[in-house]
């Protein structure tokens, strides 16, 4: 909740820079734009969000008329595309502003809040909105929650729960529901009580062709690789073919392509007992270790998630 100070003598002037920077906002916003490649219009609508409290803060420093905003989101777009770590930046964020206790983020899924029997979700629920309370709760595939078909479902008890809190409670915890737009969507036209308790909707759209490549890149760098010239060109083949398979999950694909890259090369280095290495033979993926890849000969099929 966001301390209030004593409003008989306020403030008159405000350095923003240094408001900005006392609440970690700047230094949380860079790490955003280090850690995830391009996502523009997501890193503005933070960006967007992020002002709006500051001004809160001020304005009620300065003894203006102020409301405490809706801060419940949204997170829509495809797996692999940074709705996590983008929430444990807004996290950060409002804990550096006075908006949440704790900069913590308890994330779940359906499992976490709904039980198998009468009577089991209610004690499952609370206890986890208990843990979150005070900081983020994240909620992933929050379309879960609701199964129409399933009349002997007990997802609907946390539901509504969930929204008692989110609405009585809405100035000591922050939820954030996630999960594909398309499922989304259908979710809040069944559920209107969570659409009218949602102020930021954020939208993660896919990665590019380009930006899947550098942030393979980044990934190798992190763990002491280079592509070769070569090597590179084979990944941007990888990356054409990859994204038109199944489970593709942007990042998160990619993440598990480089690992498995970094197998095949060591598999490959150590094949020849005899070989002296050198330093570049460590760091150098080779046009070999993209290309066994399954992926050009047909592989990652609807029955194996793998790359």
């Amino acid at each position: 909740m966001l301390d209030v100070p004593d409003t008989t003598t306020p403030e008159t002037a405000f350095d923003l820079r240094k408001e900005a920077e006392s609440a970690g906002i700047i230094a949380t916003l860079q790490q955003l734009d280090q850690e995830l490649i391009g996502l523009r219009p997501v890193k503005d609508r933070v960006r967007q969000i992020a002002s709006l409290l500051l001004i809160e803060r001020i304005r009620q420093r300065a003894g203006l008329a102020s409301a405490p905003p809706t801060l419940h989101m949204s997170f829509t777009g495809n797996p692999g595309t940074g709705k996590t770590t983008v929430a444990l930046r807004m996290a950060k964020i409002l804990h550096g502003l006075g908006f949440v206790r704790r900069g913590q983020v308890i994330s779940v899924t359906r499992d976490d809040l709904v039980g198998q029997y009468i009577g089991h979700t209610a004690p499952k629920t609370k206890e986890i909105l208990k843990k979150a309370m005070g900081g983020v709760l994240f909620i992933d595939e929050a379309y879960y929650l609701h199964r129409p078909d399933n009349e002997r479902d007990y997802g609907q008890e946390a539901i509504e729960i969930l929204l008692q809190v989110m609405e009585n409670q809405r100035e000591d915890l922050v939820v954030i529901l996630a999960g594909y737009r398309e499922r989304m969507s259908t979710f809040f036209g069944s559920n209107p009580g969570f659409r009218s308790r949602i102020a930021h909707h954020i939208e993660f759209p896919d990665y590019s062709e380009a930006e899947l490549l550098v942030i393979a890149e980044l990934m190798l760098k992190e763990r002491g690789y280079r592509f070769s010239a070569a090597a590179r060109e084979a990944f941007e083949k990888y990356i054409d073919l990859r994204r038109t398979q199944p489970f593709f999950s942007n990042a998160r694909s990619i993440r598990n392509a480089v690992d498995r890259i970094r197998l095949r090369q060591a598999d490959r280095l150590v094949s020849d007992l005899d070989r002296m290495l050198d330093v570049a033979d460590l760091e150098t993926i080779d046009p070999i270790d993209v290309l066994a890849s399954r992926v050009f000969s047909g592989g990652a099929d609807a029955r194996s998630p793998q790359p």
